[in-house]
């Protein structure tokens, strides 16, 4: 005996066909409330009355569950051509999980879906989102619309090629799948080739192939730098003294009181008490005797006539 879930029954509900038997079922039961004679002819127009609004309240549920149905099937198609953006997008690796450009061009395309862990590991979170929509889809077909499952062939297809294990790999990781037992085997047509690349674990060789690769490619851990040697020290100049104010008791001469003095005159002589006073001072200082300096000679006084 098949079952329904509340989902399904909701679905089932909110259809044309359901609506038009319940309409008909009114208007039979009225039909008969005309036949009857008394109390019944008496309760015609409240019935009619409940009836003309059942059949409006259903219309815009109708129409209420329709609009959903809508949007969420645009939602659908959106997810689904974000991820073709993604597959299309330049450089990406990701059309060819597709599985049907041809064995040379897949050939190419193990190198670049595998260049590296991050284009594999984008790789697998492409699939797990393309089999979330695949399941997605399928739940909204079998409550909605049923004619929604053919816009899903092209995705289920490049879902049961399973081109690297990728889809394999997704299930066990994520849904703990094996080769025997699995719940999403019932979104495929055909789960052969997922349930060989289980047992086999196909995506982990794949990627012990191409692990040693990575390694070789990975950039060097660098050095750490030595410190620089500390820089020599540099002898410092003495600071110049800070400027003291002299105080008041001392006053020097102003520029205008010293006489102007002129190199091509002989300097005059000192006076008697410096002359001897600085000549035993410059005979210790030098230890060589200063020649006395000679008088000089007096001129005759004139005879008087």
């Amino acid at each position: 005996m098949p079952t329904f879930d509340s989902a399904s029954l909701n679905g089932l509900m909110s259809t044309p066909v359901v609506l038009g038997a319940l309409a008909a079922l009114i208007v039979v039961l009225l039909v008969l409330a005309v036949m009857r004679a008394g109390v019944v002819r008496r309760l015609l127009l409240p019935v009619a009355v409940l009836a003309v609004v059942g059949l409006g309240v259903m219309a815009i549920l109708d129409q209420i569950a329709q609009g959903e149905r809508g949007a969420e099937r645009r939602a659908l198609a959106q997810r689904s051509a974000e991820l073709a953006a993604q597959a299309l997008a330049p450089g990406s690796a990701l059309a060819c999980l597709d599985g049907s450009a041809g064995e040379t061009v897949e050939a190419a395309c193990e190198k670049t879906v595998f260049a590296g862990p991050q284009s594999a590991a984008a790789a697998s979170a492409y699939m797990a989102a393309r089999l979330t929509l695949l399941a997605d889809g399928l739940a909204f077909a079998r409550q909605s619309d049923p004619d929604f499952a053919a816009t899903l062939f092209g995705l289920r297809r490049a879902i049961e090629l399973d081109r690297f294990g990728i889809a394999a790999h997704v299930l066990a990781v994520r849904d703990g799948c094996t080769a025997e037992r699995c719940a999403a085997f019932v979104l495929l047509n055909d789960a052969n080739v997922i349930k060989a690349n289980l047992k086999a674990q196909v995506f982990d060789q794949y990627v012990s192939r191409h692990a040693a690769a990575w390694n070789q490619s990975a950039p060097a851990t660098p050095v750490a730098a030595q410190p620089a040697p500390p820089a020599a020290p540099v002898a410092s100049l003495p600071e110049a003294p800070a400027k003291v104010p002299l105080p008041d008791k001392y006053d020097f001469p102003s520029a205008a009181s010293i006489p102007p003095v002129s190199i091509m005159n002989a300097e005059p002589p000192l006076p008697k008490e410096t002359a001897q006073a600085a000549q035993p001072a410059a005979e210790g200082k030098a230890g060589v005797p200063v020649p006395q300096k000679r008088p000089q000679p007096q001129a005759a006084p004139l005879p008087l006539r």
